[in-house]
């Protein structure tokens, strides 16, 4: 076999195995979006219904399964056939993936101790503060681009109780998020939220080796999916 026949068949090979690769999708904690139930280990949530809904209508084989965040992300940048959610389209994360969507919107809040006279209501009041976040996610980016002073958790359920011991000033986080762990931990009583500073989309970002005809595919049924109303009716739910 002469040297351009054998490496035509080793690229018919590799489109091949592209197009039966089994994808697989990782997560995060992160509810209402993408939760792990903690009766039956199952990967749930809005975003999770939006991408099994996906995936069912593309005909894909596919995986599922949750992560901490950094490892998450990690597997999507480094292992082919690999989709990570939700995932925050931001300028600095832009060229490590490939993208589907957008799935949901995330507002990004700022939560306070309740019984805390102070009353910042811009992000440039939070100058002085030192504002709680967690490692890898795209808030305590956005905020470390912007030269606040912040102290990261492993997860974001640490924050809340870090914030009413006092080890940080502010906690920043999404809105939908911050009030399940805040009634998870019934401290209701002790945390408010002060107010918005930020709308996100939140995406499926995928290994940037997965194939550009894959990513087309999977963001028209995402568009279709917004046209006939089974987006709508997923976010339903959680409302």
């Amino acid at each position: 076999m002469n040297s351009l026949r054998f490496a035509s068949c080793l690229l018919l090979l590799a489109c091949c195995y592209s197009a039966n690769a089994t994808i697989n999708l990782v997560t995060e904690d992160y509810p209402p979006f993408n939760s792990v139930d903690s009766k039956t280990g199952e990967v749930i949530g809005m975003s999770t219904e939006k991408v099994r809904e996906l995936m069912k209508r593309a005909g894909e084989k596919y995986t599922l399964a949750a992560y901490p965040w950094a490892r998450a992300i990690q597997m999507a940048q480094n292992n082919p056939d690999t989709c990570v959610y939700s995932t925050s389209r931001t300028p600095a994360r832009e060229q490590l993936y490939k993208w589907v969507g957008p799935m949901v919107k995330n507002n990004w809040v700022v939560f306070a101790r309740a019984d805390d006279n102070r009353h910042p209501k811009t992000l440039t009041d939070l100058r002085p503060y030192v504002i709680g976040t967690y490692r890898s996610d795209a808030i305590a980016e956005y905020f470390s681009l912007k030269g606040y002073n912040t102290e990261l958790a492993n997860i974001d359920s640490d924050n809340p109780r870090k914030m009413l011991a006092g080890r940080f000033d502010f906690w920043a986080t999404g809105e939908l998020l911050g009030w399940d762990i805040i009634r998870q931990q019934g401290l209701e009583k002790l945390i408010v939220q002060l107010f918005t500073f930020n709308q996100t989309e939140m995406y499926l970002a995928c290994n940037t080796g997965m194939a550009q005809a894959t990513i087309d595919k999977l963001n028209q049924i995402l568009r279709d999916m917004e046209k006939d109303g089974a987006s709508a009716a997923i976010e339903k739910k959680y409302k």
